[in-house]
């Protein structure tokens, strides 16, 4: 039986035991069918589509989970194409039929994902709260009376609700954040640029992304890799540049004094200080910083000259269909009318002049923990004063994208009133990856479970290690296995445990005989189609990794290993001819089973 929410290791675990892609779209059919909240999707892949996308990726890869996303059902926010299906932006006049997906949506399906439909938003993607639709407001997954968060609505309630393993959503001011904490998600936003926005319907196209709702970072971080990526056709996509973060001492900038702002709402703050003292208790140095800056910058966003930018997306379409507008977004747009020259270049001066500021404060600090919205509120408060409770949302998520940064946002826990609450990671563009760490060890100190699932575990599988600076990976199967005699030639020269994880499907694992230590033989066999196989992943030092190597005896040596995430990693595989009076012991799952039937 498949858990609420479907992260990623529960589906692939599904899939070794049996289940097929048709199996899974019959489950979201039903659930997509049961779900008392009739906002979440603008149009959803009609179920004949979903069988036959199923069908056509267990035709074109039919063994278990032998690419990246295989089987792995994704809702789209609707103002990303997806052939086929039209693309509103929640404004029915707007609407058109894309005959190409967008490039990121092109990356996952050709990784085995399959589109399930398309999802509600504030329209023309310009609001912080999932109000401004036609098609109305998707609600809190914990409390239908309250917002979802927006302007990414359906996508996250799409995800915490159990219909999707993960959504795509955007972000401009804080559309990809903001949701995934009022609705107990984990929300990836990208640097800017590191995903294309090719076939994405743009807000303020020099600042928007692509971003990534998921049950975890640590399925946040394998989607956001599949769908990265430089793009010749968007002319604001730009190739990584990684940027390291430090692995000890780690300096973490909190908010004080009068830059702390929860408008009234104690549950939040509390919830933020408890993240911080999560924070503090993983090692990391705790430091209080200037916010002012960054806050000077956020307010650009909407009260300076960028909101010419959303006049710009929509300017022609506007100026013939002005009624069909929800009248908060209209009002917002039309503001701009009044902008100027000399206001655009007046605006970018000033942020200039702020970011010299902030530069600063990231002198003291390497990461900003904040709190990704400082409050929540009812739909009925919302819709009766939009603008001015919608402002409060983004008070700590503008800045980001105005200021090139990368972000997380996490679950932070659950107020007395039954209300999820997030904190951010923010640090400087292309700290994505050196995020990570951090992040996930923060989501699993909370211990607020998944989406509407409170009390969901987040698996081992899915943790995010610390990035090594020049270490280099290498998965074991067997004697190397920790616990197992020949750990200690990792562990001797410095080596540091990664990840305990599965091979894919189409391995098989057997015991060699005449081995001192007993070892065991890895060979791939396309179209097999078995468990996967127990193995870790482990760092190593290159000077070590060199010596390591070289002492490795026949028939083993190193190759590249497909893992059950869709990454490849250099690890031991065996030379036919030596399986061939072996023992098949594939059928155990791994080497540490087969070792306890000798004990």
């Amino acid at each position: 039986m498949l858990p609420t929410i479907l992260d990623l290791t529960s589906l692939r675990a599904a899939y070794r035991q049996g289940m097929t892609p048709l199996d899974l779209v019959e489950a979201v059919i039903e659930r997509r069918a049961a779900s008392k909240d009739p906002a979440i999707f603008i149009t959803s892949t009609p179920d004949e589509q979903l069988r036959a996308a199923a069908g056509d990726l267990m035709a074109r890869a039919p063994t278990a989970n032998s690419l990246p996303l295989w089987g792995v059902p994704f809702a789209v926010k609707d103002n990303i194409d997806v052939a086929g299906l039209p693309t509103t932006a929640a404004c029915p006049a707007f609407a058109y039929k894309p005959t190409a997906d967008a490039t990121v949506v092109a990356r996952l399906k050709a990784a085995g994902a399959i589109v399930i439909g398309k999802t509600n938003l504030d329209q023309f993607a310009t609001g912080l709260n999932g109000t401004r639709s036609p098609h109305g407001a998707p609600r809190s997954v914990f409390d239908a009376s309250y917002i979802s968060g927006g302007s990414s609505s359906g996508s996250s309630v799409a995800v915490a609700s159990g219909l999707a393993t993960f959504a795509l959503g955007t972000d401009t001011a804080g559309s990809g954040r903001v949701p995934a904490a009022l609705n107990n998600l984990v929300g990836i936003k990208p640097t800017p640029g590191l995903l294309s926005n090719s076939g994405v319907v743009p807000a303020c196209r020099s600042v928007d992304c692509v971003t990534i709702f998921a049950g975890t970072v640590g399925d946040g971080v394998a989607i956001r890799k599949v769908a990265e990526g430089f793009d010749p056709t968007d002319p604001f996509s730009r190739a990584p540049e990684w940027a390291s973060l430090p692995v000890n001492g780690l300096r973490v900038g909190i908010l004080e004094g009068v830059e702390r702002e929860f408008f009234g709402d104690g549950e939040v703050e509390r919830l933020y200080d408890l993240a911080i003292e999560r924070a503090r208790a993983l090692g990391v140095t705790i430091v209080p910083f200037d916010y002012a800056p960054f806050r000077e910058a956020a307010a650009l966003l909407y009260e300076g000259p960028w909101v010419a930018e959303r006049l710009a997306a929509v300017e022609d379409f506007l100026a013939t269909n002005a009624d069909d507008f929800d009248p908060t977004v209209r009002k917002i747009i039309e503001g701009a009318k009044g902008k100027t020259a000399v206001d655009a270049f007046n605006g970018r001066y000033r942020l200039e002049e702020l970011r010299r500021r902030t530069q600063a404060e990231w002198k003291e600090v390497d990461v900003l923990l904040l709190p990704t919205a400082p409050t929540t509120y009812t739909v009925a408060d919302m819709i009766a004063d939009p603008i001015i409770l919608n402002g409060r949302l983004g008070r700590y998520t503008n800045f980001v994208n105005l200021l090139d940064c990368a972000a997380i946002a996490i679950p932070a826990g659950f107020g007395n009133n039954g209300l999820p609450a997030g904190v951010t990671l923010v640090a400087p563009a292309f700290t994505d990856d050196a995020l990570a760490p951090l992040a996930d060890a923060l989501h699993r100190a909370a211990a607020s479970g998944m989406g509407v699932d409170r009390h969901a575990s987040i698996s081992e599988a899915s943790r995010v290690g610390p990035v090594e600076d020049g270490f280099v990976p290498i998965v074991v199967v067997g004697a190397h296995l920790t616990g197992m005699p020949l750990n200690h030639q990792l562990t001797g020269p410095g080596g540091r445990l990664l990840k305990s994880c599965r091979t894919a499907g189409d391995y098989r694992l057997f015991a060699l005989p005449g081995t001192v230590p007993p070892k065991p033989g890895l060979i791939r066999e396309p179209g097999f189609d078995g468990p996967g196989l127990e193995v870790e992943v482990w760092m190593m030092p290159p000077d070590a990794f060199g010596h390591f190597v070289q002492n490795i005896p026949g028939p083993l040596g190193v190759g590249k290993v497909l893992l059950d995430d869709g990454s490849t990693v250099s690890g031991f595989l065996c030379e036919m001819y030596a399986v061939e009076f072996a023992r098949d012991i594939t059928h155990l799952g791994g080497w540490r089973a087969y070792a306890n039937t000798l004990a």
